[in-house]
């Protein structure tokens, strides 16, 4: 697609790539995603990825230039900017040659910034970012369906699924969608670390716990990223989250908003009583009720008034907040019940890839069968262990940190029943297996332990990526399972009538 006639002239930063070589770090969706802005600007594009089955399928869907990451070094001054996913470590060898060569080096949100301020597409659009340990995707997706409602085209893109820069192309020159006016924004700190220029209309922090910090090289580095949400005009912090709230000076913005599940004071939004109260952006406006919030519990509640805060930053009507979080409806693996067995509840929150999202969800039930483990990325459990011993009745422990988590229970919680289902600890299990055998086997022993009222319940304190191909993919293995488990009666387990809900 060629750019509009009407596009101003690009700053000196992107019309520098035209017939110039620019690599992209990366050849999954974020990666794949910046081939036809950067052609846009007549940029040479180089795909770069350690997978040669991805570089493969890249030549030949999108007739792109590949390369190994060993020839990107070789040749790294070749180009003009390296556009890097997210997930590439700024150690990561391609990234540091480039830095070692003065070569820029951006994220993709970076870029994607940098199209749109440069008006690529379009007039500039408004930004609302999200960011958090938890709660970003149901945050962001409650915004979207409240901006909806106030009838200004939107929608949600980043880190939910959807490149910024396809919201961006969407509705210029042959795309026919819709052009979109406000991006609902969830980004992670591996891309607010790319992120720098990045100054929203207005950014969130929901929550910050321990995550990512092998990536992030420790906590400070991590907070740090998270901050960098809060550079816009206006600066939304999650009150009852101590080192959210404590970042109300680090991003410069304008104006700075909290939200709290108690009842707010001036310039806060917050629960008095049955309703969601707005004194931040009107001096005491109700919003919603409590009932209307879905998911139901803190959790929820505290989503639903950060998305509220942000769309109320930019004049949206309290009307429209609350037709918005009426209409939205929750995605799938976050505390998604699957089925009811014998008596014995069985809910899917694969989504709960860290210590602080597994609290959560384990709090919400009285007994508890665990089932965790993946990959802890620098995170400790012993912490989240020793808050939930008490309802936990057993533990089936699956994935690569599955001995880390092991450890963690046998110091805080001795009295739980701890199943290992991994080679060398389940004589069922081979390194041929696949990962939804593995489930299949976890789900099983989850049910033995289960009794008449308890909650088996899939919330890993861990990513997935050590054996599934994502969150979802490990949230569908353990749904599979239990509906093959063998009920009390003919029918077997029976899929849950009623809707999904979040933690």
């Amino acid at each position: 697609m060629a750019l509009q006639d009407s596009t101003p002239s690009l700053p000196a930063d992107l019309s520098r790539l035209a017939g110039r070589g620019v690599l992209v770090a990366g050849a999954r969706v974020s990666g794949l995603a910046l081939i036809a802005p950067l052609r846009d600007l007549g940029a040479e594009v180089v795909l770069v990825d350690g997978d040669a089955s991805l570089l493969d399928a890249a030549a030949s869907d999108h007739g792109v230039e590949v390369c190994t990451p060993e020839q990107a070094i070789a040749d790294i001054s070749r180009f003009a900017l390296v556009v890097t996913s997210p997930g590439w470590r700024p150690d990561a060898p391609v990234l540091a040659a480039a830095a070692a060569a003065t070569v820029p080096v951006w994220g993709d949100v970076e870029f994607a910034w940098r199209l749109d301020r440069a008006e690529v597409y379009g007039p500039a659009r408004r930004w609302l970012v999200v960011t958090g340990t938890n709660g970003k995707t149901t945050t962001t997706s409650m915004l979207e369906s409240i901006v909806r409602a106030a009838a200004i085209p939107s929608v949600a893109c980043g880190n939910i699924g959807l490149p910024i820069t396809d919201a961006l192309r969407a509705g210029s020159g042959e795309d026919e969608s819709p052009r979109n006016e406000v991006l609902a924004v969830e980004l992670s700190s591996f891309q607010l670390h790319w992120a720098p220029s990045v100054h929203p209309a207005a950014g969130a922090v929901l929550n910050i716990a321990e995550d990512h910090l092998d990536w992030h090289g420790g906590m400070q580095g991590y907070i740090d990223a998270k901050a960098q949400a809060l550079t816009g005009d206006v600066a939304v912090l999650g009150l009852d989250d101590p080192v959210a709230a404590s970042l109300g000076d680090r991003g410069g913005a304008q104006r700075t908003v909290g939200f709290r599940l108690g009842v707010p004071t001036a310039g806060e939004l917050g629960v008095d009583g049955d309703r969601l109260v707005d004194r931040a952006f009107a001096a005491d406006e109700t919003l919603a009720r409590t009932e209307e919030i879905t998911p139901p519990g803190p959790a929820g509640l505290m989503d639903a008034l950060a998305a509220a805060a942000l769309a109320r930053s930019i004049g949206v009507s309290p009307e429209a907040v609350r037709e918005g979080l009426r209409c939205y409806q929750v995605g799938p693996h976050r505390a998604a019940l699957v089925a009811e067995v014998g008596g014995v509840t069985y809910v899917d929150d694969s989504k709960a890839t860290n210590p602080h999202a597994a609290r959560v969800s384990i709090l919400a039930h009285p007994r508890v069968v665990w089932v965790a483990g993946g990959l802890l990325k620098g995170a400790s459990v012993d912490e989240l262990v020793a808050e939930v011993a008490d309802r936990l009745v057993g533990a089936v422990l699956l994935g690569r940190d599955a001995t880390q988590i092991a450890a963690a229970l046998a110091r805080h919680a001795p009295q739980v029943p701890v199943v290992r289902v991994d080679q060398g600890h389940d004589d069922r299990v081979t390194t041929t297996d696949a990962p939804d055998a593995v489930m299949a086997r976890a789900v099983e022993s989850a049910a033995e332990m289960a009794r008449p009222g308890d909650t088996v319940l899939l919330a890993p304190a861990a990513a997935s990526l050590d054996m599934f191909a994502d969150y979802g993919h490990r949230g569908r293995s353990f749904a599979d399972a239990v509906l093959r488990l063998d009920g009390p009666g003919p029918a077997g387990a029976e899929p849950a009538e009623r809707p999904e809900s979040a933690g």
